[in-house]
């Protein structure tokens, strides 16, 4: 999500009742990182997996327990998932003091909003004169927050309790097709991607998906990015993030981990929706496209497909 408005941990101004101008300005500010986030192909309510290490749930305050609710959930899940912070809980930077902890120094503060309604004392005294109901003026107030990991010193009832860490959902023969490939896979950190240079994939733990599922359609989509190597089946893997080249290739590995999840009765499913734009100009501009790709990725897949066969005891070499 795109960054919201921060400040230093300094502990002023950032809190305040927003007036009719500054209101609307706070309004659209939000809207608009939603809006951005929505055009980017990105759902800021659904991520493939959560790219901090905290675990799923409703951010909370560490203070007070009490969860944040309405559009302070996406702008806080945002920003756990931007910064990889670890935990869900979040303080103002008076809050951490009280806790006797502290902020530390150059950590940047997240904002958040508080909606209300209040009477000014004119209205009221309109409303008695007039002999009817007061009228309610609504305001929103901007709130700077710190992640529990922004903060040091804190007592231990600011930290959540642990959960035990789930256990991973293997599927037997995708675990040992990916192995078979003797690919180079690193699984750690929380992002999916192949480097050619390194020619290595680097995929999140399994536990990290929503869907432990996906970490096998990941998997292979990388690996398909991996059979393009030179040294294999050697396709262009030049271009960069946004061009027509780079659209060409995701298309490939997106269709061969589809098929190489079809052939393991794994239902596959759209991993990278946000290219899908992209892929509709490359169609659209030539009508050969979709041809070429589906048969790289079918030589993707089948390239991937083989380890499996040869991993085989040779009586089940003769069965198949």
């Amino acid at each position: 999500m795109a960054k919201a408005r921060r400040r230093c941990a300094n502990g002023k101004s950032g809190a305040g009742e927003a007036g009719g101008g500054d209101r609307a300005s706070l309004y659209q500010e939000v809207t608009d990182r939603i809006v951005a986030e929505l055009e980017a192909g990105r759902v800021p309510w659904v991520q493939p997996w959560v790219n901090a290490q905290a675990g799923l749930g409703l951010p909370r305050n560490a203070a007070t327990g009490r969860h944040y609710s309405g559009i302070n959930i996406l702008i806080l899940w945002a920003a756990v998932i931007d910064k990889a912070y670890p935990s869900q809980r979040w303080l103002t930077f008076r809050q951490a003091l009280d806790l006797g902890g502290a902020v530390r120094k150059g950590e940047r503060a997240t904002t958040v909003v508080f909606a209300d309604r209040f009477i000014p004392e004119e209205e009221r005294e309109r409303a008695r004169r007039d002999g009817d109901d007061p009228h309610a003026i609504p305001f929103l107030k901007r709130f700077s927050v710190f992640n529990i990991a922004q903060c040091d010193g804190l007592p231990e009832s600011a930290f959540p309790v642990l959960r035990p860490v789930r256990e991973r959902e293997i599927v037997p023969r995708a675990e040992a097709l990916m192995e078979a490939t003797g690919a180079h896979i690193l699984v750690r950190g929380n992002k999916a991607c192949y480097s050619p240079s390194l020619d290595a994939v680097q995929m999140p733990p399994q536990t990290a998906f929503f869907q432990q599922i996906d970490y096998y359609r990941t998997g292979f989509h990388e690996l398909g990015h991996w059979t393009g190597h030179p040294s294999r089946l050697n396709r262009d893997q030049s271009g960069s993030f946004g061009s027509d080249l780079y659209a060409r290739e995701e298309l490939v590995a997106e269709m061969a981990s589809a098929f190489v999840c079809a052939a393991l009765d794994i239902v596959p499913t759209v991993r990278h929706a946000d290219y899908i734009a992209d892929w509709l100009t490359v169609l659209r501009g030539d009508n050969r496209a979709i041809f070429r790709a589906a048969s790289q990725a079918s030589k993707a897949s089948d390239f991937i497909l083989a380890f499996e066969q040869a991993a085989r005891p040779d009586a089940e070499k003769v069965a198949a």
